[in-house]
């Protein structure tokens, strides 16, 4: 531990601007400037040197490129849909699970969103909170809930719950469309505006 942070400082700015400092002190020294205090000079010249030196700058932290998050997205859509695919499900329910997914893959298409969902970390969260656990929750919790039901008669029937569940999520995802939408006007009318005050500026 003590090593490292050794070694860190002989690489460190403060060391290097105080290496040099003590070099010219050193300098002086040779010429017979600093006379029979060439020690003290040196050393003060090492002090000041390290002392004025920009203090050491942290890299920063490589994060997951968006873009290669969003084509991890849309492979476990794709995971998603063969799942969804082997499970057997009450028409209405299943009508809205259509509906859901050609809105997610929309959503996904890098054609039809274009650059959309990498502006929008927020709207990317979402997305995959959708694809990678409530859309898989509520499915799987309705296939093993009914089998409980049959055993139960006169309880809330699960696929009610189910239909409710996947209209609310295509609510959320039909909001997040909209939004990103108006995002792109914007965007555009940013844009133009821009072009526009260009051209009356020249």
């Amino acid at each position: 531990m003590a090593t490292n942070k050794a070694l860190r400082y002989l690489e460190s700015r403060k060391n290097i601007a105080g290496s040099a400092a003590g070099i010219a002190g050193l300098a002086l020294t040779f010429t017979g400037l600093a006379g029979a205090y060439w020690p003290v000079v040196v050393a003060g010249l090492y002090g000041a040197g390290a002392l004025i030196a920009p203090p050491e700058r942290p890299a920063a932290p490589d994060f997951a490129d968006p873009a290669r998050e969003l084509d991890a997205l849309r492979e476990d859509f794709t995971r998603l849909q063969e799942y969804l695919a082997q499970v057997e499900l009450p028409p209405a329910a299943s009508g809205r699970l259509t509906e859901l997914d050609g809105l997610l893959a929309a959503l996904l298409d890098p054609e039809l969103a274009g650059e959309a969902l990498l502006l929008d970390p927020e709207g990317t969260y979402a997305l995959s909170r959708i694809i990678r656990h409530d859309v898989p929750e509520a499915v799987d919790t309705y296939a093993r809930t009914r089998w409980w039901t049959r055993l139960s008669p006169g309880a809330d029937p699960p696929e009610r719950h189910l239909e409710r569940q996947l209209t609310l999520l295509f609510d959320e995802a039909d909001a997040m469309a909209s939004a990103l939408r108006e995002a792109e006007a914007r965007r555009q009318q940013t844009h133009t505006q821009y072009l526009e005050d260009r051209g009356r500026n020249h």
